[in-house]
This record gives structure tokens, sequence and C-alpha cells, in this order.
């Protein structure tokens, strides 16, 4: 169940991965709460601070950790007990626990004859996809931190996995690896993959997945688009920036409505705190028109998720 009052939410209808009611506890740890969420063909985006538990719960929907109360079920199936499951689900760590003497084609194909994939090509089209071809015969051990995350992304593909989770997969990624693999990424799950991508780094999610789960303290704080979970929070004020070709005037003006909580005028323009952007939205082409002010542009502060994140976390 979704914190931000029935958005779409937690549950998606063509769901894959389904969590329900999950409870996770190492000792007087408490990983996760009672959390309740699904996943579906397409990219999501997994959010959260860290000891949030989203690790616990990218293990769980792998079948790595069994739930001390509550289900996974993955294609339909529990993900610890069906062996099928297990072959058409993949899981990229964060860790970086990969064998250093080996090579990137040879961790590939040491994947490939563990899950019995007979495809001569398939290894060479899953270091292709990660752009490793050209250095696939040195030593992951003299790979940077993105090569060697590049490379657990190839060992997770050669598997041809129909559920793809990866665990912090653009850490230590230059910015032109981070953009194909976000391409990557976007193409699987456009082709019907479910590909759940946990991040912390915010402005990559929000260009990488159309929904957001985000966990805190363990629990389900929202489920959804992003834009979405933020006009959800009606009970936070928005923040909202507007340039006119009269800024002082239009300050004025602004003072007047009713969904104006706070104006502030600088030289970039006038910011205001709303409490209802859907009325302020109609009531500013109004308000222009009566104090003859072009507005040049009006621009929402905090729709990035960045601040939907730092909203929901301080809750």
């Amino acid at each position: 169940m979704s914190t931000t009052g029935g958005l779409d939410p937690a549950f998606v209808d063509d769901a894959t991965v389904v969590v329900d009611d999950v409870s996770v506890w190492f000792g007087q740890k408490v990983a996760l709460s009672e959390l309740s969420c699904s996943f579906g063909p397409g990219v999501t985006g997994l959010l959260g601070p860290n000891g949030a538990g989203k690790t616990t719960l990218m293990r769980a929907m792998c079948g790595l950790i069994p739930p001390r109360r509550g289900h996974v079920t993955v294609l339909g199936h529990d993900p610890r007990g069906h062996r099928d499951v297990q072959s058409r689900v993949a899981l990229v760590p964060e860790e970086d626990a990969v064998p250093e003497a080996l090579t990137a084609r040879q961790l590939v194909r040491y994947q490939a004859t563990l899950n019995g994939i007979t495809d001569a090509d398939a290894v060479e089209r899953s270091l292709a996809e990660v752009s490793l071809t050209d250095v696939a015969d040195r030593r992951l051990g003299g790979f940077s931190k993105g090569m060697r995350q590049r490379a657990k992304v190839a060992a997770a593909l050669v598997t041809d996995p129909e559920v793809l989770v990866l665990d912090e997969p653009l850490n230590g990624a230059d910015p032109v690896q981070r953009v194909a693999l976000i391409e990557l990424f976007q193409a699987l799950g456009a082709a019907g993959r479910t590909v759940v991508v946990s991040s912390h780094v915010l402005h990559e999610v929000e260009r990488l997945a159309a929904r957001v789960v985000v966990v805190v303290h363990g629990r389900l704080a929202a489920a959804g688009g992003h834009r979405a979970i933020r006009d959800a929070m009606a009970d936070r004020p928005r923040r909202v920036l507007l340039r006119s070709d009269d800024d002082r005037r239009l300050a004025t003006g602004l003072l007047g409505l009713d969904q104006v909580v706070a104006v502030e005028l600088a030289d970039g323009g006038v910011t205001i705190s709303t409490g209802n952007a859907g009325e302020l939205a109609l009531a500013l082409p109004r308000l222009s028109r009566q104090l003859d002010v072009r507005l040049r542009e009006v621009r929402a502060l905090d729709a990035s998720l960045d601040s939907v994140f730092a909203d929901l976390t301080s809750r």
C-alpha cells in the first residue's frame, strides 16, 4: 500500500514480481517490514536511502533471502524453490565480487556454462551489448570499477533473463558508459523484460525509469510515476519559479492569490510556494492578463526525483 494516497501504485496489473506483506529481519535488525509492491515489464527504479532495505528486497526477489513473513512470487512461483524461475531471473549485485584472475570473456562463458547455455554466440553478444568486446581477454583485476560493473551485467545478460535485477549498476561508470547502460536497460524494458534498477543517483533514475518504488526504513514509502508521487503529496507546498517582463508587478499580484503561500522576488525571477499547484496553474493565466504581464517561464523547482525523495524520506 502506497503512502502517497492512492496513486497507482504499489501493484501493477501485469506484474511478474509480487512482494506481498514481506518482513525480513536479521537478529534485532528489521530490514523489511510488511512491505508490499510489485514489478512488471519495463524499467522500474528502486530508491531509498542507505540502509532502507533495497538490497534485502532485491535479494528476496531473487530467492536469495527467505522472507520471515509474507510471500514473494516471481513469474507466478516461489523463486527459492522453483528451478525454472531461477533460470529466468538474474541479479547484478552491488558488491564488487568478481574473480580477478578471470578475463571478462571467461566470466561470461563461466556463467553461460553454469546455466546450460548452448548458444555458441551468446557470450559474444553479451559482451558486445556492454561494449566490452575489445577488452574481453583482459583480466578483471585490471578493470576499472565501471568496467567490472559492465562485466557483471554481461554475465547476467548471457542467461537471457526475463527478470533482471540490478543493484547500483551505474556505480563507477564514466558518463559515456552511464548513457550506454541506461539505453541498454531501457531497450531491455521496451522488449518486455522486467528490469529493476536500484540507484542513489536520482536524476539518472528519473531519466531511466517511468515508474519508481521508494523504500524507507524497510517500508514502502511510495510507488508510481515520480510526478504523480509529487502531485499526491498535497500536504507539502511546492516551489515554482516564474519569470516575466515585470517580475515586481507579478510578485505583488501573486500575494493576493489564495493558492500562494509565500513569494520571493530576486534577480532571477519570482519564486513562490503553493499548496495547490493545480489551482495555481489555472489562476496564473488570469492574473497575467489582469496585470498585463507577459509570463516567460513557469517551472516547478521541486518536481524532480531529488525533491520527491527528500520529501518522502523526511517524513
